[in-house]
């Protein structure tokens, strides 16, 4: 009984730090505004607040995550904490533009040491497929609700007392977590450090993200076919061909091609980037609809959001589990997919002054009910066929694809929707209508995303019809795939 209340025990403190990364992520979006006025950034300026942290927290979970291995992950999850937990404390006494987007810089880089071993260590605490579900789907939920607890905490703080609090909030809570880590968590010592991690790889695949969002940022100011967005994009093609090359060449790759040798990992991976750029822009863009065209302020915006967190969590947390060791994970993470898809589809077929009660709290319930199904059961098929050792370098490559994927798919998608909204402006449109109609495009895209995902998903869990009735025990065989 102790030895099961521990892990539990461990399983809160793991995602009590990531529930820390999480909400950091969707905290500073209500406070932008403030921050902006504050220390005088221009918009493209201020999207670095932002971009900075997924740049170096997508860019750099990959290392990370090997590092864990090599190191032992008890060691290196309190190391992350650390980090990110002073790099808030500057984030907050921050008093100039780089002062603010360096410590960002540095509070993506504690995110990515931090979480990057997260997954890794659940699989190792919850070797049986039933609690494993359940410890998924516990995960799952600060991860979902953690966007939800950041968008009305921030506009608490910042309403309340001043935007620099939403960063010193951090120290008081990332102190206790390191503490509780230091006690409960299982040490580990990791395969040692001769093993090798590929630091030039993480900065070559960093510079190539770092420079691939910025581009596509800039786009809205230079065009997308200005011969400084195709030279841009260019560079960063051939920084990323040229990390893949020497991943496929060196000695201690940051990341073994070998791994997408397995159709789960692959696939999965694929699935998760396009699931990020549908539910973080539904996100992103959601918010801009609710205050600029319905006018709702920080704290309503936060409560409009909160069925999502609500659904998302009672079934990432009671009803996941049973239903994927009833169905299997994949016939799971088709109908949540299907869910999220049919979401997005209502909401960008509504009207442009929808009423929230009418034409949004459906879709809201459907998205919630989509991602407590989808997340955890595509956590679970992504881990089923990795060995052990490799539990970390697997754990880092979700994380990064869903970051990743996120930040790109954003940036992609907001640039789609202020396309649209100039162009009906310029036919004469009333602003208000093109600026929903913008929203509403970008949802529709998003729906599509969905449609591919869902195919992508199609392919990797169904190669063959027996696939179909996968039952969780024999997913959860490691290297049962290859010796099919």
């Amino acid at each position: 009984m102790g030895m099961k209340t521990s892990r539990w025990l461990s399983l809160i403190v793991l995602c009590t730090g990531f529930l820390l990364i999480v909400v950091d992520m969707t905290i500073v979006n209500v406070a932008l505004p403030s921050i902006q006025s504050d220390l005088g950034f221009s918009q493209s300026g201020l999207a670095w607040v932002v971009n900075a942290y997924l740049i170096a927290f997508g860019g750099l979970l990959l290392l990370a995550g090997r590092v864990g291995d090599l190191l032992g992950r008890k060691r290196v999850y309190i190391a992350g904490l650390a980090i990110f937990t002073g790099a808030s404390v500057l984030c907050g006494l921050s008093f100039a533009q780089p002062m603010l987007i360096g410590a960002r810089f540095v509070q993506g880089v504690g995110g990515a040491v931090s979480s990057a071993v997260i997954l890794a260590m659940i699989v190792t605490l919850f070797p049986e497929p039933n609690d494993r579900a359940r410890a998924f789907g516990v995960f799952s939920f600060i991860a979902s609700a953690g966007a939800a607890v950041g968008l009305l905490a921030g506009g608490l703080i910042t309403q309340v007392v001043s935007w620099h609090w939403i960063f010193f909030v951090n120290l008081p809570i990332g102190i206790a977590t390191a503490l509780a880590a230091a006690r409960l968590l299982d040490d580990d010592k990791g395969i040692g450090l001769g093993r090798g991690a590929d630091v030039l790889g993480a900065l070559m695949v960093t510079a190539a993200l770092m420079l691939g969002v910025y581009t596509i940022v800039q786009t809205s100011d230079y065009g997308l076919t200005s011969t400084r967005t195709l030279v841009l994009a260019g560079v960063a093609i051939a920084l990323l061909g040229a990390f893949v090359v020497r991943q496929a060449r060196g000695s201690n790759p940051i990341l073994p091609l070998g791994i997408f040798r397995s159709r789960k990992v692959a696939g999965s991976n694929v699935v998760q980037a396009l699931m990020a750029t549908s539910f973080f822009s539904f996100f992103f863009l959601g918010s801009l609809d609710l205050e600029r065209v319905l006018g709702y302020g920080p704290l309503a915006i936060g409560l409009a959001f909160l069925p999502v967190a609500v659904v998302m969590a009672l079934f990432s947390i009671r009803f996941s589990a049973p239903l994927i060791a009833r169905f299997g994970s994949g016939p799971m993470l088709m109908v949540g997919l299907a869910l999220a898809g049919l979401a997005l589809l209502i909401v960008g077929l509504g009207p442009t002054s929808a009423d929230y009660t009418v034409h949004l709290l459906a879709p809201m319930v459907l998205l919630g009910l989509g991602g407590g199904l989808a997340f955890p059961s595509l956590t679970m098929i992504a881990m089923a066929d990795i060995n052990p050792n490799d539990a970390g370098l697997a754990s880092g490559l979700l994380n990064t694809t869903g970051q990743v994927g996120g930040a790109l798919g954003l940036a992609v998608m907001a640039t789609l929707a202020g396309s649209r909204t100039v162009d009906l402006i310029n036919n004469g449109t009333e602003t208000l209508t093109a600026l929903a109609a913008g929203y509403h495009f970008a949802w529709l895209v998003g729906a599509a995303i969905v449609v591919v995902s869902l195919a992508a998903a199609a392919w990797v869990l169904f190669p063959r019809k027996a696939g179909a009735q996968v039952a969780l025990p024999s997913e959860d065989c490691v290297g049962c795939e290859a010796a099919a």
